[in-house]
């Protein structure tokens, strides 16, 4: 009997987790609604671990793959393919920089801080083209606001 309230007691606080457990939608578009071309919409998300992130293939010729780099020890790597619509539950604590592979140069990126955290010290080492740095450094000012 004991055991049974003891494995009913842990399973309701596993699914009680689950349930507050968010998905933020996210839409790879050709123009944003400010009229900015090759965006992920929203840019930013704050999430908590165990979010899902679902990114919506609103216009073709885009995917949403982590950028090499650009993701807390020990996190997941994701990528997916041009067009392909994919959902990622993270995990791992930390800032995560996304970009549609295609569309990198012309600054089609997008950051995630998934807990309270800070942008590390090393975000930026290897190469970032110019367009993608200055958006990411815009969405990452939001870390200082939140």
């Amino acid at each position: 009997m004991l055991r049974t309230v003891v494995s009913g007691l842990a399973f309701a606080a596993l699914m009680g987790g689950a349930a507050f457990a968010e998905t933020f939608e996210v839409q790879m578009l050709n123009k944003g609604a400010d009229g900015e071309r090759m965006v992920f919409e929203p840019a930013f998300i704050q999430a908590q671990p165990g979010d899902t992130i679902k990114f919506i293939a609103a216009d073709k010729g885009h995917n949403a793959e982590v950028n090499k780099g650009m993701l807390p020890d020990g996190a997941d790597v994701f990528k997916g393919k041009i067009n392909e619509e994919i959902e990622v539950t993270l995990n791992t604590e930390g800032v995560y920089g996304v970009i549609c592979k295609p569309h990198y140069a012309m600054g089609m990126v997008m950051s995630i801080a998934v807990g309270d955290v800070e942008v590390p010290d090393d975000f930026f080492e290897g190469r970032v083209p110019p367009k993608a740095k200055e958006r990411f450094e815009a969405q990452l000012a939001n870390l200082a606001t939140n």
